[in-house]
This record gives structure tokens, C-alpha cells and sequence, in this order.
């Protein structure tokens, strides 16, 4: 099967249902006697196709689709200056973000850029890997720029422990949680472990750190991450995000990096920009809402809950913010967030990345303290 047929057996088969990346792992998965050169070809040009999915005819056969993609990737690469923001804006994104979205003239255009892959090294590993694989140096200590073309997840000094691949905003995140080695954390949403990964070495593998999420399976791969980053400092707490807390621990901070609708991560996930509802925005919103009220009691008087989600809906962000601090006023108050990429500028509350300035996904970070007379 050539490198265009797979890619349009995927894009037969993704749907809402059926996430194109899901599609792709499963399609490269069976394809006998793929390269890993062709691998890369048919995940190039999925994504491209989705990427560019604005500009074309959707009655068009799927080759005739990829080419039309193909085309418009090669003349934005070679020329940004001939699509307009006005056009961007108008077909890179579907119609209901306007309602949703105060967006930067740039950011539709930053969606059509190739993404980056960003690493972070584990403590005292970062001085070896600019000679193990080609990287540079990021603007966060321990963060990398990738730029090779090997399958990372078997290099040797990934199945070592010596790094991570976590984008620029997540690892923002932990930097904003500033913890310290002699607290204990709650990542409460802690999926398959990125961002436990950080809290632990930004705690030089002290103090405490409870993962909780309701999917088993992430766990799984949590205690596995953990197991091959030698991550000791944490414990696994299942939790279904209801009014029970997983424990009776009280905490000096807590993160909710929540669960939501992922517009910051468009430009890497081009085919969620076409499954995504103004419905799913509002039904997530709500969830976080949940989240919040339900794990604020575990916090001792002046610790601190970080609320981050990698989505720039103000039905999430701004507006999920303002309702905490509202509703709560009488036992939080809002903490001004560091922004990691101009630590020297004053702090906000809150912190809104786009991916014009990360060079990465986009992220909302907000901050309350507990008052100490809660």
C-alpha cells in the first residue's frame, strides 16, 4: 500500500468518534513492512490534510484532497506573506471560535506553522543531551528544541530516564507551581503523568506528590513513566473527580490541569479543530467547575490551587476563573501568576499563552491561596 493510500485509509476512518491521531496509531501499527521514512510520510500528510481542511472541497476524492493540502503547505512554507490573516482567520478555523475566542491576529496563522517537538531533561541529564541527539537549548532550564528525525520513544537515552517529551506551555505550568521540596502537591488530573514528572523534579525528587485521574489505564502509564524517569516521590490516588477526595492528606498545593476542549493544542492536532462543538466547550466548562469546588477542601490555609487547561475558550478559561473567585471569595483569594517566558515582567492574574508565544500549544493558568482564617 503506498504512502497516499494509507493516509487516505485514515482519513476514511477518523471521525469525532475516531480521533485522527488514534486512526494513524492504529493504521502504522498494522501496515506491514512500513519504513519508518513512510511512517513519517502518511503521519505528515494526515495531518497536513487537516491542517489545511478549510480550503478544500470536501466532495473532492481524498488524493485529490492531499494534493490540494500538499500544495497550500508548500506555498505557505515558502511564502507565509501570501495567505492574509483575514483569510486565515476565515479558514483555519471553524466558525463558532469567534464567539468564543479573543484571539491575536496571529494565532490562526501560528496554527498553519509545522509544530515543534519540545523535550525536558530530567535533573542533571541536560548536559548529555546535545551530544546523544539533535537538539537546543529552550528557554526553560532543562528544555529542548528537537530537531531530528528518529523515533524518540526507543532512543536510548528516553528508555534511560533522561528526558521527556512534554511541549513548552506544559512544562510553563509546572514552572507556575513553583513547588517546593518540602511540600506536598495534588495533581489532580494527573492523566499519564507529564506534568507529575515535573512537580518531582522541580522538587528534586522530595517532598510528596498524590496523581490522581479516573482512568485506570492512565495511571497504568503513569507508575510506568515514573518507574522509567526513576520518579519516586509520588503515590497513586484513583479519583472519579467527585465531592469524596481520593485522601485525607491536606495539601500545600494543588494543580488542576483539567480536562477541556484543547484549542492551544490546534496547530498539533489540526483534526480536533473540525470535531470540536460549542457544545463540548460548555459541557467541559462545567466540568471544571466541578473540579474546583470539589478539591478546594483539601488545601491547608495558604496553599495555593493552580487551575491550568490547554484551551483559550473564555467559556473555560476567563470565565471558569471568575466564577472560583466569585463564588469563593469568602475562602480564596486570586495569587498573580509568573509567566515563565518574561519571569522578570510583573506577574498576571491570570496568565493566557498564546502559541505565538510559546512556540508550542497555547495555555490559561490561574492562582488562588487558601485565606489562612478559612
Amino acid at each position: 500500500m503506498s504512502v497516499a493510500q494509507l493516509a487516505a485509509q485514515v482519513i476514511e476512518r477518523a471521525n469525532r468518534d475516531v480521533p485522527a491521531d488514534a486512526a494513524l496509531r492504529s493504521a502504522l501499527k498494522n501496515a506491514r513492512g512500513l519504513s519508518p521514512v513512510d511512517a513519517e510520510a502518511v503521519s505528515h500528510a494526515v495531518f497536513q490534510h487537516y491542517r489545511w481542511f478549510g480550503w478544500l472541497d470536501a466532495e473532492a476524492p481524498i488524493d485529490a484532497r492531499l494534493d490540494h493540502a500538499a500544495e497550500l503547505a508548500s506555498r505557505f512554507e515558502r511564502n507565509p506573506g501570501s495567505f492574509s490573516d483575514d483569510e486565515l482567520r476565515e479558514h483555519a478555523l471553524p466558525a463558532w471560535t469567534s464567539l468564543q475566542v479573543e484571539a491575536p491576529p496571529n494565532w490562526a496563522r501560528s496554527l498553519q506553522i509545522q509544530p515543534r517537538l519540545w523535550l525536558r531533561a530530567h535533573p542533571n541529564h541536560g548536559d548529555q543531551l546535545p551530544d546523544q541527539m539533535e537538539v537546543r537549548p529552550g528557554p526553560f532550564p532543562g528544555s529542548f528544541l528537537y530537531g531530528g528525525s528518529e523515533d524518540l520513544f526507543v532512543h536510548p537515552a528516553f528508555q534511560a530516564g533522561h528526558f521527556e517529551i512534554q511541549d513548552l506551555a506544559s512544562q510553563a505550568v509546572g514552572l507556575a507551581c513553583a513547588p517546593l521540596p518540602t511540600e506536598t502537591w495534588w495533581d489532580a488530573c494527573a492523566g499519564e503523568g507529564g506534568k507529575t514528572l515535573h512537580l518531582s523534579a522541580l522538587m528534586k525528587g522530595r517532598g510528596m506528590i498524590w496523581a490522581s485521574d479516573r482512568a485506570s489505564w492512565r495511571l497504568e502509564r503513569l507508575r510506568r513513566r515514573t518507574a522509567r524517569a526513576h520518579c519516586f516521590n509520588y503515590r497513586v490516588a484513583p479519583w472519579d473527580g467527585g465531592e469524596k477526595p481520593p485522601t485525607r492528606t491536606e495539601f500545600d498545593g494543588i494543580l488542576v490541569d483539567a480536562p477541556c476542549s484543547g484549542l492551544g493544542t490546534w496547530g498539533r492536532n489540526p483534526h480536533a479543530r473540525w470535531t470540536t462543538t460549542p457544545q463540548d466547550v460548555l459541557e467541559l466548562a462545567e466540568a471544571q467547575r466541578r473540579l474546583l469546588s470539589h478539591v478546594r477542601g483539601s488545601l491547608k490555609p495558604g496553599g495555593r490551587l493552580v487551575y491550568a487547561v490547554c484551551t483559550l475558550t473564555r467559556a473555560e478559561t476567563t470565565e471558569v476563573a471568575e466564577w472560583f473567585t466569585r463564588t469563593y471569595a469568602g475562602e480564596f483569594e486570586p495569587v498573580p501568576v509568573v509567566n515563565p517566558f518574561a519571569p522578570q515582567a510583573a506577574p498576571v492574574t491570570p496568565l493566557i499563552l498564546w502559541p505565538s508565544d510559546t512556540e508550542g500549544n497555547g495555555m490559561f493558568i490561574a492562582s488562588w491561596r487558601r485565606k489562612t482564617a478559612a
